[in-house]
């Protein structure tokens, strides 16, 4: 798949080279209908906006872009993809980077980095948290004694039966023998169903 570098001069750092030499260079000036399809890398350099980097519009079909950004942050990235790119990177990233940024995007992929990634699980953990506590109480509590909801909450926080033993003060038989009931009770067949809905993610 073919790589194109632009930037305000059609110039390219060493790591670019490096990683892709038979990628193309384009000032953005030079950027439009001339490009076909393939990865595109738009250099965002220090104090740029997106709207000055990423041509406006979505890309054109077989085309993914890549914003190469000096100074990389979430909100960076998060602008990036809300303005059509595929994925977004330091610019000075080492050449095996760039090499797995072009094979992921150029496969139909996001990337994103594992920042943003670690950000974006942690904020959905933390929304969903919110959304359970701030819910009306399910009836699935009504049905349960309560230390039966001690243990189907601890299920659903991903605690394991050993840890579960461990806080309640119980043994793990005892644990067992309340996930039997518990099951029993709200015609669920395993954890998963259980995290599922004590999260208020399913009935």
């Amino acid at each position: 798949m073919q790589n194109w570098f632009i930037d305000r001069q059609a110039a390219a750092l060493p790591n670019w080279l490096e990683a892709l030499p038979a990628a193309r260079l384009l000032a953005r000036a030079q950027a439009g209908a001339a490009i076909g399809p393939g990865v595109l890398w738009f250099r965002q350099r220090s104090g740029e906006a997106i709207a000055t980097t990423l041509p406006a519009g979505q890309p054109a079909a077989g085309q993914h872009w890549v914003l190469l950004s000096d100074e990389p942050d979430e909100k960076t990235v998060l602008a990036a993809l809300a303005a059509g790119a595929a994925g977004c990177c330091n610019s000075y990233a080492a050449p095996e980077v760039l090499q797995q940024v072009a094979l992921v995007v150029g496969n139909g992929g996001l990337w994103v980095g594992q920042s943003l990634l670690n950000w974006i699980v942690g904020g959905s953990a933390r929304i969903l948290e919110q959304q359970r506590q701030s819910a009306p109480a399910d009836d699935w509590s009504a049905l349960l004694s309560e230390r039966e909801s001690e243990v189907a909450r601890l299920v659903a926080s991903a605690a394991s039966n050993k840890e579960i033993a461990r806080q309640l003060d119980i043994s793990e038989r005892t644990v067992k023998a309340h996930l039997t009931s518990i099951f029993d009770k709200l015609g669920l067949r395993d954890r998963l169903q259980l995290s599922l809905r004590i999260n208020g993610l399913a009935l």
